[in-house]
C-alpha cells in the first residue's frame, strides 16, 4: 500500500491486504469501498470509480495497492484511455 515513507522497524506486513498498524498513528487500516477517488498524477487528475482502498480508523490516512497506483499512472499517461473525461471547473480562491 502507499501511504508515505517508513522506518525500517515499522514495515508494513504487505502479504496483509488491510488490517495492518498505520503508519502514523496507532489506528488499523481498513478495507473501503469508495465510489470516486481522486488521484493526483505528475500527468493530470485521474479518478477512479468503485475502488477498494484502505483508511484508518483513526487518524482516517488513505493507502493505495500497488495495482491501483499502476492503474492510475497508466491512465495518467495515455496507456489505458479511461472510460470517459469530464471538465473539472477550476478558480482562484476568494
Amino acid at each position: 500500500m502507499y501511504g508515505g515513507m517508513l522506518d525500517s522497524n515499522d514495515a508494513i506486513d504487505m502479504t496483509a491486504k488491510f488490517g495492518y498498524r498505520c503508519e502514523y498513528c496507532e489506528g488499523t487500516v481498513r478495507e473501503k469501498r469508495v465510489e470516486h477517488e481522486a488521484f493526483k498524477h505528475k500527468a493530470g487528475f485521474v479518478i477512479l470509480k468503485d475502488v477498494v482502498i484502505g483508511v484508518c480508523d483513526k487518524c482516517g490516512n488513505r493507502f493505495y495497492s500497488a495495482d491501483t497506483l499502476k492503474q492510475v499512472q497508466a491512465i495518467a499517461t495515455g496507456k489505458v484511455p479511461p472510460e470517459y473525461t469530464e471538465q473539472v471547473p477550476v478558480a482562484h480562491a476568494w
